[in-house]
């Protein structure tokens, strides 16, 4: 789907260190033209048939996106942290570390949007 301008507008009054690395991240998500965006819980957050991610907009020294039911989603992915049964994260350093990982991510949007 289309960017929303409702997160353009957040983003555009958004600063934060990573900046341009959270909009790259928000470009693969959306290259999956099955997923929506919105702002929930004062922050972009990814949608397919539920909530996917949201962005953490408190974290400064890297970006940070949690995958609401992550451990849910089938698959392997290496980058996806966490334990315990429901949620996990993927941690981006910067530009270049998401640029490292977008084949992954997609893997991830996709297995999510497929098994909906």
């Amino acid at each position: 789907m289309a960017e929303s301008t409702e997160v353009d507008r957040w983003f555009d009054g958004y600063s934060h260190p990573a900046r341009d690395a959270m909009l790259l991240v928000r470009k693969i998500i959306l290259s999956d033209g099955r997923i929506s965006e919105t702002i929930k819980w004062k922050s972009p957050t990814f949608m397919y048939k539920g909530n996917l991610a949201t962005f953490n907009p408190n974290t400064k020294s890297h970006v940070s996106l949690m995958f609401h039911t992550g451990a849910s989603i089938p698959g392997e992915f290496s980058r996806l942290q966490g334990e315990g049964n429901t949620s996990r994260y993927m941690k981006f350093s910067d530009l270049k570390d998401v640029e490292s990982c977008a084949d992954e991510l997609r893997r991830i949007v996709g297995a999510w949007c497929d098994s909906r």
